[in-house]
């Protein structure tokens, strides 16, 4: 197996857990994240919106062959949406609109989904 389709289907799984936690377990991931997050019922209902779109998004990575016509749009995709999550974490953190806890988590995790992207973008361009 390459490297870029061990990255892609790492980036797949930690979409698809995360998505179904997200989707059906919106009041214990706020609670891993913290005591402020778990407490308020309001974080629910995005969380689980944002779970669909993760779910959807790593099925479409999981099931993605690399000579696949669509194979570049969809990681250039991953790239900008890891990318942009990063950026909302980091800025969220640094003007208090989630809890520093919260923060570094998940500005963890989506730097390393970045990562991943880059990595599986870069590769399966070089295999073409």
């Amino acid at each position: 197996m390459k490297l870029g389709d061990v990255t892609r289907t790492a980036l797949a799984c930690i979409r698809i857990f995360n998505g179904a936690l997200g989707l059906f377990a919106a009041s214990r991931m706020a609670k891993s994240l913290g005591d402020e997050l778990g407490d308020d019922k309001r974080f629910v209902y995005p969380a689980r919106m944002f779970g669909i779109r993760t779910l959807v998004l790593g099925v479409d990575l999981l099931t993605l062959k690399r000579d696949d016509a669509s194979a570049q749009r969809v990681l250039r995709q991953a790239v900008l949406i890891h990318a942009t999550d990063t950026a909302a974490a980091v800025y969220a953190g640094t003007r208090g609109e989630l809890p520093a806890k919260a923060a570094k988590l998940t500005t963890i995790i989506s730097a390393v989904n970045t990562g991943l992207a880059v990595v599986s973008l870069v590769t399966s361009t070089k295999d073409r």
